[in-house]
């Protein structure tokens, strides 16, 4: 089974680069190949695959694990790889905008402080940031947004 979903990952080059790594890392971790830490190392056969195309690593969140977990029992029930592929997409998004925001050099600030600067309530924002609306990123648990330096 593991031969397989390796062949089909490197073979497939007609997907889209999340798509195929989110069809494969439902499909190992259907396989369940260990007695033990398969979530561990799929996580980081993510990451793996994910700087091998020059992406920086991802963070699949304690808080978030209930919904990371619920797309196996959609994918084992239906084979879509949607909603995972939503996780997928949400945590590289946030990846790549803290990344981007401290290559940037720009100033740091809560999401808390940013929505008080536009006069919009923080719940506003604070659910931008975790669609991943605005280039927000956690850090230590805490949203935060760079903004350009004065």
């Amino acid at each position: 089974m593991i031969e397989n979903t390796l062949v089909t990952y490197d073979s497939n080059h007609l997907e889209y680069f999340l798509e195929k790594i989110a069809r494969f890392h439902l499909q190992f971790e259907t396989i369940h190949p260990f007695n033990d830490g398969n979530g561990r190392i799929g996580r980081i056969l993510i990451n793996w695959q994910l700087l091998r195309l020059g992406f920086p690593q991802i963070i699949i969140r304690n808080k978030g694990k209930q919904k990371y977990y619920d797309t196996f029992g959609t994918f084992r029930s239906t084979g879509d790889i949607q909603p995972f592929l939503v996780v997928l997409y949400r945590a590289l998004t946030e990846s790549l905008h803290k990344r981007l925001t401290y290559l940037r050099g720009q100033q740091i600030i809560k999401v808390t402080e940013y929505a008080s600067s536009l006069g919009k309530p923080s719940p506003v924002l604070l659910n931008s940031a975790r669609r991943q609306l605005i280039p927000a990123f956690r850090e230590k648990g805490i949203w935060k947004i760079g903004i350009a330096n004065k």
